[in-house]
């Protein structure tokens, strides 16, 4: 993984499913951990809150935790990103906020090597999916990839956790990612979201408003822009890859 020189072409946010999928927040409203961040990210981060969804019944998930699931995804360099001026100038504003004391900071040495964007999600589940010669050899075919992040990123799902926002290259006017998802006969996607910054509680008012600041204020500033060579195919027990493992590493060329 490199760094890209500047003239690559990437997708824009009319391509993408960013706007649609992005928190609306209301002037005066509080930003509270949804149901989804409660039963998947909270057990992880603050165990003892009032609010954590311990089970839910359907589903695999105890305390943030659940069967083995494996997926392709985008690996993010940690040691790039923290060079990054653009991404250190985040985490000050970040820390400088007035909901800085609850940001789960930890999470972000423990899964500095586990950062990545899901291509293909929920492959399968206890044991890594078989991946057959023809879809390896179209993958090979796509050659390295570009990829630009931008932040800050809150969605309408997960309301808890923030993001860096992946913009695919566009190739030949389509999305790249598309060609990846289309090779392996999966359902075509608009959203790569790199998990960053998990929230351990609901915020007040003033904090809302000031995360909203931030989210207007870092909407179109790249954060990093590198090439990329491979993919992780990564199995997981919970939403914040805590317990995972790289079961292959696919090559692109």
């Amino acid at each position: 993984m490199s760094y890209s020189p500047p003239a690559h072409l990437f997708c824009e946010d009319s391509e993408l499913g960013y706007e649609r999928s992005r928190t609306r927040f209301i002037s005066g409203e509080r930003l509270i951990l949804d149901e989804a961040y409660r039963l998947a990210h909270l057990p992880l981060v603050a165990p003892d809150h009032p609010s954590v969804i311990r089970t839910r019944e359907g589903s695999s998930y105890v305390m943030g935790r659940h069967d083995r699931v494996f997926s392709l995804v985008l690996p993010i360099s940690g040691d790039l990103l923290h060079r990054s001026p653009a991404y250190g100038a985040l985490n000050e504003a970040l820390r400088a906020s007035p909901f800085s004391h609850k940001i789960a900071w930890d999470l972000l040495d423990r899964r500095k090597d586990k950062l990545h964007a899901t291509i293909c999600g929920s492959l399968s589940s206890e044991e890594p999916p078989v991946i057959d010669r023809r879809q390896r050899q179209q993958l090979a075919g796509i050659g390295p990839i570009h990829v630009e992040l931008r932040g800050l990123f809150s969605g309408n799902v997960n309301r808890g956790r923030l993001y860096l926002r992946a913009y695919p290259e566009s190739r030949k006017g389509e999305n790249v990612f598309r060609h990846i998802q289309r090779a392996l006969g999966c359902r075509e996607t608009d959203l790569y979201v790199v998990g960053l910054y998990n929230l351990t509680d609901n915020l007040d008012a003033d904090e809302t408003a000031a995360l909203a600041s931030l989210i207007d204020r870092w909407w179109d500033r790249t954060i990093l822009q590198f090439a990329v060579d491979h993919l992780w195919l990564m199995g997981a027990c919970d939403d914040l890859v805590l317990d995972s493992a790289i079961a292959e590493t696919v090559p692109l060329t």
